[in-house]
């Protein structure tokens, strides 16, 4: 799946036990676009992601008082949590490339670790 290119507004932003519920491989970054840390690291989460079409990404503008960013203790932007099947593989505040790239491998690992669901 293609890299969303703005963050979403708390209207839009899923809740944790919608996050939580998902199937497949996520990654769910926090971050505001007047962030500089943030844009510095977009065009490399782009090019991973086009890497990587399986990845699902949900990018959420975060802030005081957001739950969502809150239920995953972000702090620092940009965050990157990187999800399979509703369960944490790896977070990451302000990783650099070779972060991100194991972080990438570690989640596309955790699908052969990942328990299969009754069809």
């Amino acid at each position: 799946m293609p890299a969303e290119t703005e963050y979403r507004d708390e209207a839009r932003t899923p809740t944790r036990e919608e996050i939580d519920r998902t199937s497949g491989p996520l990654l769910l970054e926090f971050g505001t676009s007047g962030c500089g840390h943030c844009r510095a690291l977009a065009l490399r989460i782009s090019e991973l992601l086009d890497r990587h079409p399986e990845v699902r990404h949900v990018k959420v503008e975060d802030g005081p008082g957001r739950p969502l960013g809150r239920s995953f203790k972000v702090r620092l932007w940009p965050n990157f949590v990187f999800l399979r099947d509703g369960r944490v593989v790896r977070q990451l505040a302000r990783p650099g490339h070779a972060q991100l790239d194991e972080a990438f491998r570690a989640l596309r690992e955790s699908e052969a670790s990942s328990p299969k669901q009754p069809v």
